[in-house]
């Protein structure tokens, strides 16, 4: 079955396209990789721009039961969608005065500190319920996560595990992008000494990258993001996973300009010849980066067309003197992400990283879903 549903702005200048026949068989890529460990989503950020909801909807349809999310706050707008059969984290833990509301959704707070422990014991008591949470334990990364010191107080700590239905211990690697880094072996040590200190659960410890460095980092979770949506953890590594993601906007003005004119805002740009400007509908409020200026670029039909000027807030201007004449106009759509420009390629051009460009993506962007089971993707490695 193929198909095609739209979420956002219907007149959008700017169209993100989420391809999830691609993020289906990302996932059970992974599943591959990974097995026997369970794979969970990562849906923080809104799904890194792409719609959690929707998103979580067609993974819990493949089977996926564990999602994590960064605050509570995307916690309770998620649960109602996504029911009590499956596991929600949030990764950031339990706010301070949010014990109550935390228990009432169902969701699963991800405990990284004392302070964070005791108070989700203290409502258990309280309340004479068991309550499940994940426990982070900090390997080495200095983020979030209990510090061996505290782990050991917590081994001690009379009732706790008792009173509190441990669901996950879990770390996060801090290098897992950079295959060769020692730092991943001593995080993976370090993880299951301290995991040991304490009475046996499920152990998570791998990223999306850190799926790819082996059976020793999976544990019986991994935790998977970018990957899902289509960008290769590792930098030039971009054939793993199927693409998933596409950016278009549209042209809303095309123009003749002679030599010496200059283009957009400080007149940055000035043509030295006579060329053709044509004007599309998206800025760096709807993420595009301005650091694009002077070498980045948008394709259209197969053609490289570069950006000149500054990127504005609400539109960019693009050197279409290539073209034939009257071969772009209003209306028309150019691809700024997609099978001539990948997300990676994207962040790479300007010093970024794939995780940046995506989430930035702006909600004045329109989504499109399409769908289609019947769709094969092609992956290298």
């Amino acid at each position: 079955m193929t198909g095609e549903t739209g979420e956002g702005p219907v007149f959008a200048g700017a169209r993100i396209t989420v391809d999830l026949a691609a993020l289906r068989a990302n996932y059970r890529h992974l599943a591959k990789l990974a097995s026997p460990a369970r794979v969970a989503a990562v849906v923080k950020a809104d799904a890194y721009g792409l719609g959690a909801a929707q998103v979580a909807v067609t993974l819990s349809e493949l089977g996926c039961r564990d999602f994590f999310v960064a605050h509570l706050h995307e916690a309770l707008l998620l649960k109602p969608i996504v029911g009590d059969h499956v596991d929600l984290f949030v990764l950031n833990g339990l706010p301070q005065g949010a014990e109550s509301a935390c228990a009432a959704a169902g969701v699963i707070p991800v405990l990284n500190s004392w302070d964070q422990a005791m108070r989700w014991q203290s409502l258990a008591v309280e309340t004479g319920r068991r309550f499940p949470a994940a426990i982070q334990l900090d390997s080495g990364m200095s983020r979030l996560g209990l510090p061996p010191q505290d782990v050991s107080r917590l081994a001690q700590e009379a009732g706790f595990f008792d009173q509190v239905e441990v669901r996950l211990m879990m770390s996060h690697l801090a290098c897992a992008d950079h295959r060769d880094s020692f730092a991943n072996h001593r995080q993976c040590r370090a993880f299951n000494a301290l995991a040991d200190r304490l009475p046996p659960a499920p152990r998570s410890l791998a990223n999306s990258a850190g799926i790819f460095l082996g059976a020793a980092f999976h544990g019986e979770l991994v935790r998977p993001g970018l990957a899902l949506y289509g960008a290769g953890p590792f930098d030039g590594e971009t054939s793993l996973m199927a693409p998933v993601v596409g950016l278009e906007a549209t042209v809303i003005q095309v123009r003749e300009a002679p030599s010496g004119t200059g283009v957009g805002y400080g007149l940055s740009f000035v043509a030295t010849r006579p060329v053709r400007i044509a004007t599309v509908a998206i800025g760096y409020a709807d993420g595009w980066p301005r650091r694009m200026e002077g070498i980045g670029a948008v394709h259209f039909q197969g053609r490289r067309l570069p950006i000149i000027g500054r990127i504005s807030m609400d539109s960019l201007t693009i050197d279409v003197t290539s073209l034939p004449e009257g071969a772009i106009g209003e209306g028309d759509a150019v691809e700024l992400v997609g099978p001539n420009q990948t997300l990676s390629e994207v962040a790479a051009a300007v010093g970024a990283i794939p995780y940046e460009i995506l989430t930035g993506l702006g909600r004045r962007c329109r989504r499109i879903y399409l769908d289609g089971d019947s769709l094969e993707h092609d992956r290298c490695g």
